[in-house]
């Protein structure tokens, strides 16, 4: 039996929780350059495409400066699967925390469970941009978001 847990990552950077929660708001700066709209405070509402493969819609819901920020995803358009809207009223959040003068980050896209068609696909994609990614933004001011 496939355990329904939500996808979670944790990783640790090398930065306060003011830097990590500024960055992480940049999401520009760290998932893809392709976005319309606003991610900087409660209620905002942003669009990301991922040329004809992927569009969804975010909205701010929970902004806790310097500790969580979360996202309820309100409209989805995941092209590479039958559901193209599997993404619809899933959730996504980052908790921050200072641990020993560095700050974990905890990722978790509620909803986004083993079950589902995009699992393996989606999950892989968020483990590169949040590792690689928006782990570089906010320890070296520097991310490799998407171009298109």
């Amino acid at each position: 039996m496939i355990a329904e847990e939500d996808f979670t990552l944790s990783f640790t950077v090398n930065a306060s929780p003011q830097e990590a929660f500024k960055s992480i708001n940049e999401v520009r700066k760290w998932w893809t350059e392709n976005l319309e709209g606003r991610s900087e405070r409660l209620n905002d509402e942003f669009t990301v495409r991922f040329g004809d493969i992927h569009a969804s819609t975010q909205k701010l819901t929970e902004f806790v400066p310097d500790q969580k920020v979360s996202w309820l995803i309100t409209d989805s358009q995941l092209n590479f699967i039958e559901n193209k809207q599997e993404w619809n009223g899933t959730r996504i959040s980052f908790e921050i925390t200072e641990e020993n003068g560095k700050t974990r980050i905890l990722f978790t896209h509620q909803g986004l469970v083993p079950a589902i068609e995009c699992f393996s696909a989606c999950s892989g994609a968020w483990t590169d941009y949040l590792e690689n990614s928006l782990k570089s933004l906010i320890d070296e001011g520097k991310g490799q978001p998407g171009k298109t």
